[in-house]
């Protein structure tokens, strides 16, 4: 197959290089590979980061307003510890660090050891783990519920809270609030291939979809067929309308004891007559007027339920590789949450 690459082993350094190189307020390490900002010092820094193949996120969101720093592995491989502990190094500041997290085992386990390492340097941190995805609450890959889109959400409104001052632990409960009120699902209509592999990650009939699939292509929920645009998203709706109450249990760093802690947590229920934050995403391989036309129907479905949709993104946000898919994100969203989406930011996916 056909890909606009040199090599499959430099596959991802040629295309940070290539951000860095169109974004002159980024810096860039090597070896181990990782890219940040140092335009806004004097406030928390936020690290995020994990496996490529999900572009424009993370590295797409470093600068001013939301990341300031992003640390990515090999396409659909986790970032390793020295990577994560590096970046987060070159970006200390007394203001503290803050790690966002997706739920992945591999992700989860790395960027808890860098939290470890950069404690015994007498380095503030904290973390926040990120598990909107509603379709399994345990998979192969997870302990718990994947991290999805709704990781977007979160690295942009905690970015606009740490720029506007607030502290660590602000940011850290934050971070979680906005995660609990998160719910995000997705479809797959063709599988994506890892330009390693060369060939697809699996397999769908002409007439198929895989509902509640994930970002590196883990089964979902159901092998469905597919029939039309508003049928589907009907039922995406619907899965996250009523998505079942969920709790449980996170890990929490007690920054003065130096040791993890286990925090009891539950998503929040979504209500009528409540402001939402939307995404309508596409998974690399769906056309921007086929994510118009799954908009439609989602803000359809949103009036019906008194579901008031006060912002929306609609775009590549996350995605996994070249799929073909889209992902459906609601957030439910209050005034200050509101508020910080709409701060400025400037990066080089998103910018207002």
């Amino acid at each position: 197959m056909k890909k606009i690459i040199n090599n499959v082993d430099n596959v991802v350094l040629d295309q940070v290089q290539g951000l860095v190189a169109s974004r002159t307020d980024l810096k860039l390490n090597k070896n181990p590979c990782y890219i940040w900002h140092e335009e806004s010092p004097n406030q928390v820094a936020l690290v995020s980061g994990g496996a490529s193949g999900h572009e424009p996120m993370h590295i797409g969101y470093v600068g001013q307003g939301m990341l300031t720093g992003a640390i990515p592995g090999e396409i659909f491989v986790r970032a390793t510890p020295d990577q994560i502990y590096e970046c987060a190094s070159q970006v200390s500041r007394e203001q503290g660090i803050l790690f966002l997290i997706k739920n992945y085992i591999g992700d989860s386990m790395n960027f808890k050891l860098a939290v470890e390492l950069l404690h015994s340097d007498g380095v503030k941190v904290g973390a926040v783990l990120i598990d909107d995805d509603i379709a399994v609450n345990d998979s192969l890959y997870t302990n718990g519920r994947r991290g999805m889109a709704g990781t977007v959400l979160v690295e942009k409104i905690v970015g606009a809270a740490s720029a506007k001052g607030y502290s660590l632990e602000q940011c850290e409960e934050l971070g979680r609030r906005v995660n609990n009120n998160c719910r995000s699902i997705s479809v797959a209509l063709r599988p994506c291939t890892v330009p390693a592999a060369d060939q697809p990650s699996f397999e769908l009939g002409e007439n198929e979809v895989e509902f509640g699939i994930g970002i590196h292509g883990e089964p979902g929920i159901e092998r469905m067929e597919f029939t039309n645009s508003d049928d589907l998203v009907d039922k995406m709706f619907v899965a996250l309308k009523e998505n079942a109450p969920y709790s449980r249990v996170l890990p929490c760093w007690d920054k003065e004891e130096g040791e993890w802690l286990e925090l009891d947590s539950s998503i929040n229920d979504f209500e009528s007559d409540h402001d939402y934050i939307a995404i309508v995403n596409g998974l690399g391989g769906t056309p921007n007027s086929e994510l118009y036309v799954v908009y439609k129907r989602l803000a359809e479905n949103c009036e019906a339920e008194n579901f008031r949709i006060a912002r929306n993104l609609v775009g590549e946000y996350c995605t996994a590789v070249d799929m073909s898919g889209i992902s459906i994100t609601l957030l439910k969203a209050d005034k200050e949450v509101i508020d910080l989406f709409d701060a400025p930011v400037n990066t080089a996916a998103m910018t207002w």
